[in-house]
């Protein structure tokens, strides 16, 4: 006699599926290359986020805090950058830049706190308004060259623009983060 195989439901799945990065970590030292894999800039995302590996570990929202994080040291060396630059010619359009790069900080660290006090009863609100931040932080990332004219670009402008999309980049993979934390949900905040 044959016995009867029980088949789990069909939402019982789908649940598992979604809280799998919760139940089911990756090994050893796969994890930031596990928490990078979302990312627009992988090979970025692990050489920025390495160091976190160890207390990261499995934990989307502790991935998400340490991509901030490096995102807001990344915004500090540009802006750092942008105030020692003496320009009579861009003195306008710098001063532009240092200002919408203090309020890219603002939005980082708004971020950052509420990464730090995720609850679980307002994890859906918290999460939408850190990835509005993020967004908004990327999107004037994305306008401060808009002042340099393309012809007249230099060395020094040149080296601007690298040093601005490198910050682009790295804010691009902690927004990813974010999305991340947000499709797991509250239930991985357990142990954070």
């Amino acid at each position: 006699m044959m016995a009867k195989v029980k088949f789990a439901s069909p939402i019982f799945l789908l649940l598992m599926l979604v809280m799998m990065p919760c139940f089911f970590p990756a090994l050893g030292n796969d994890y930031v290359e596990d928490a990078c894999s979302v990312t627009r800039y992988p090979d970025l995302c692990v050489r920025s986020l390495a160091p976190f590996s160890s207390t990261a570990k499995d934990s989307p929202s502790r991935w998400a805090r340490a991509g901030v994080s490096v995102t807001i040291g990344e915004v500090k060396r540009v802006a750092k950058y942008l105030a020692a630059w003496k320009s009579k010619r861009y003195k306008n359009v710098l001063s532009d830049c240092v200002e919408c790069f203090q309020e890219t900080l603002d939005n980082l660290y708004k971020s950052l706190g509420v990464l730090r006090n995720l609850s679980p009863s307002e994890f859906s609100d918290q999460v939408g308004d850190v990835t509005t931040w993020l967004s908004a932080a990327l999107t004037d990332e994305g306008t401060y060259l808009d002042g340099f004219e393309e012809r007249d670009r230099g060395k020094r402008v040149a080296s601007l623009v690298n040093r601005v999309n490198n910050a682009t980049y790295v804010t691009s993979n902690a927004l990813a983060l974010v999305n991340k934390l947000a499709t797991t949900g509250p239930g991985c905040l357990v142990n954070d």
